[in-house]
This record gives C-alpha cells, sequence and structure tokens, in this order.
C-alpha cells in the first residue's frame, strides 16, 4: 500500500513539473494570444530552408512591424496597448525561458528586415536595451535575464517633434539651459 502511494505521488509530481520544465507555451498555444496576432513561420538561419531545417516560429501581435518570438508569452496585466486609426503604440510585455543573447540576435536581425533603423544598443550582463527608429516612430526594446524567465518589454511610439536647440545663447538662456 505504501509502495503504491509513493508511485502514484511520484507520477503526479512528474505530471506537475513536465509542464513547468518544457514551458507552458508548447503545450498550451492558445494561453499566449494576444488581441491581434500573426504567426509567421522563419527559418532559424534566415535562408532558405531545407528538407531538415529546423524552423522557428514568431508572431506579430498588436504591433504589425515588431516580430516576436514564439517562446515568449505575453504578460496581460504588464501590457498596455493603445490603437488609433493608423497608429498602435503602448508596452507589450512577455516572459519566457529564452536566452538573452539569443533574443537580441533575433530581434537585431528581424527588426532590420522591418526596415527599422538601430540608433543605439546598452548592455550589461543582465540587461540590454535596443533602440530603434523608423521616420515616424520609435521602439525601445529592453530584455532582462531573471533566475527563472527572461523578461522583454517592447515600447512603440510614435516620434515627437524633434528641433534643433537654438544656435545663440539667448535661446538656450530664455530656456532655462543654461545660467
Amino acid at each position: 500500500m505504501l509502495q503504491t502511494m509513493r508511485t502514484l505521488l511520484s507520477v503526479v509530481v512528474a505530471l506537475v513539473c513536465v509542464p513547468g520544465l518544457t514551458g507552458c507555451a508548447k503545450i498550451f498555444p492558445g494561453a499566449q494570444s494576444a488581441e491581434s496576432q500573426t504567426a509567421v513561420t522563419a527559418a532559424v538561419s534566415g535562408s532558405k530552408p531545407s528538407a531538415g531545417a529546423r524552423q522557428t516560429e514568431a508572431v506579430y501581435y498588436d504591433f504589425e512591424d515588431v516580430l516576436i518570438p514564439v517562446d515568449l508569452s505575453v504578460v496581460q496585466d504588464k501590457t498596455m496597448i493603445v490603437s488609433t486609426p493608423g497608429f498602435t503604440s503602448g508596452i507589450l510585455m512577455l516572459k519566457g525561458r529564452v536566452e538573452r543573447r539569443s533574443l537580441i540576435s533575433f530581434f537585431n536581425s528581424n527588426m532590420l528586415k522591418d526596415n527599422w533603423t538601430m540608433v543605439s544598443r546598452i548592455e550589461s550582463p543582465n540587461m540590454a536595451i535596443l533602440v530603434f527608429e523608423k521616420p515616424m516612430k520609435s521602439a525601445v526594446i529592453s530584455i532582462q535575464s531573471e533566475q527563472i524567465f527572461t523578461y522583454v518589454e517592447v515600447g512603440v511610439a510614435a516620434r515627437v517633434n524633434q528641433r534643433a536647440l537654438p544656435d545663440d545663447g539667448d535661446g538656450l538662456s530664455r530656456s532655462g539651459l543654461t545660467q
């Protein structure tokens, strides 16, 4: 009887732990659905897929020109998207068990494919910030590694009117930038 209870307990523990180790996104693919998403299949190497090549999937969630790896799931309570006719902006928070370096490589490659221009990149051992722009908008991608998950925050916003500072000292003193 005691042996049967131990066997039953180990089966229950295995059933509970295995989904946690493999990631829920692959077991429950609908769990990461966002308001709008489009699936995309791309070759890992970026070249044409061969018959035995491993495929990776990525999706466009609310931002039509920011591709997201399918291994990341949306954190709904930390996501805020604002859609108006002709423009969508906001912050999309994601998490997953993905290495920071592979995410940096993924976003560098795919943002360029979606016609974004890299403006800057800041990296530390556990964090990276990637800044991209297009003529009318900017995107900031923050990637932070923690013990279990890697968190990715994608912010997209319209670019504000960027006026140059005046050349004369009077303009600077009137603005309060000089003493």
